[in-house]
């Protein structure tokens, strides 16, 4: 395994941990300090690692950070309907 990967598996371990902890804001500034961190350690795990390495890291992350992917979906979806101007 390489140090992308190993650094990647560190990420989700912290996500977890991170998720197990109480948060009086329902958990949203670790979920945005984990989108930080984690959109450079999926470059680099695509980079080192492959694009199907980088899928597969890129799919884990996802569901961990599941309601920042939905919210933002939605967010996309209002603003696709929403009449041009």
């Amino acid at each position: 395994m390489n140090l992308a990967l190993g650094t990647a598996f560190l990420w989700l371990i912290v996500a977890n941990v991170a998720a197990m902890l109480p948060s009086k804001d329902h958990h949203w500034r670790r979920a945005f300090a984990l989108i930080v961190v984690g959109i450079p350690i999926l470059g680099w795990v695509t980079w080192t690692a492959g694009p199907i390495w980088g899928m597969v890291v890129l799919a884990a992350g996802a569901s961990v950070l599941r309601w920042p992917l939905i919210y933002l979906v939605r967010w996309l979806r209002r603003k696709a309907a929403e009449p041009a101007e």
